[in-house]
């Protein structure tokens, strides 16, 4: 299905009517919801919302956007139930996998609502860094799976899901804190806590870090862990930094154990993406995938 991730920023904050509530709603950050919006009203050469201080307010070209965006939503919406009405998929077994990231922080709801929905439809669920996931459904094991890599195999097809975003994540209390940014070049200077090779999140992390010039033999590498939960801990309790995705820090945020610390220059943007084997078209995968993009990004 296509969805403009652009309008789904836009409307949060139409009715948020605050970039910040909008940022955190979405997962991303308040930098990267002021991008969007820019590019929106680039993108239509009109100014959607009026600033006066730190309050904000749709023009009348936002309303306008806001009436249609609202109309497409429910389009999409009746589309999805059109679609499940003519599959009358009601049983059958769906392998799916998923993604370190997305098999801890985004689809366990997701999950939950589908088998809510389809209690007969039995779900056989595996999960691993974007690597091994990517072999599992080259040799056939999983039928649909979620993944965070940058890698493209010739055998899958790849389908965006939605958008995520990296950050730099500190302790809170840590003395670095204390500066607004740094730049890149200081970044080789912290001690950083990695994923493991074959993590699709590393990939798309050195990626970023390329374009800027920083090879990864040249970071300060103090641990490498196989799984997001484990790279939290560590750097609870030690200097260490890491690169972790907002979808995994809601929590840690909202309870002041982790901060957010800019580095100027760096955006690290990512899609996460549906992927299966080319030429496939089964009815199960297909209606997860229905189902993901309307319980995620529409609700």
């Amino acid at each position: 299905m296509i969805f403009d991730f652009r309008l789904k920023v836009f409307i949060t904050v139409a009715k948020k009517l605050s970039f910040t509530k909008a940022a955190n709603e979405l997962f991303i950050t308040q930098p990267a919801v002021t991008k969007h919006i820019n590019e929106l009203e680039s993108q239509l050469h009109s100014r959607l919302f009026s600033r006066n201080g730190s309050t904000i307010s749709l023009t009348p070209a936002g309303l306008v956007l806001l009436k249609h965006a609202d109309q497409i939503f429910k389009q999409y919406a009746a589309l999805e139930n059109d679609i499940a009405q003519l599959t009358n998929i009601e049983s059958g077994t769906l392998r799916i996998g998923a993604s370190t990231t997305l098999a801890q922080y985004v689809l366990p709801r997701i999950l939950a609502i589908f088998k809510s929905n389809y209690p007969a439809i039995q779900i056989n669920f595996l999960h691993g860094n974007s690597e091994f996931i990517e072999q599992q459904i080259i040799d056939d094991r999983i039928d649909l799976a979620l993944v965070e890599g940058i890698s493209h195999h010739p055998q899958i097809n790849y389908e965006p899901f939605v958008k995520d975003e990296i950050v730099m994540v500190l302790r809170s209390g840590q003395r670095l804190l204390n500066k607004s940014e740094i730049k890149p070049e200081q970044l080789l200077t912290i001690p950083l806590a990695m994923r493991e090779q074959g993590s699709g999140t590393l990939d798309v992390i050195y990626e970023a870090l390329h374009t800027i010039n920083i090879h990864p033999k040249d970071l300060l590498v103090d641990i490498q862990l196989d799984s997001t939960e484990s790279i939290k801990q560590y750097i609870m309790f030690t200097d260490c930094g890491a690169f972790l995705s907002v979808h995994s820090i809601t929590k840690e945020l909202q309870n002041k154990e982790l901060a957010i610390f800019e580095i100027k220059g760096i955006d690290i943007q990512r899609t996460f993406q549906f992927i299966e084997l080319h030429g496939q078209n089964k009815p199960l995968p297909s209606l997860f995938k229905r189902f993901c993009l309307n319980h995620y990004n529409f609700k």
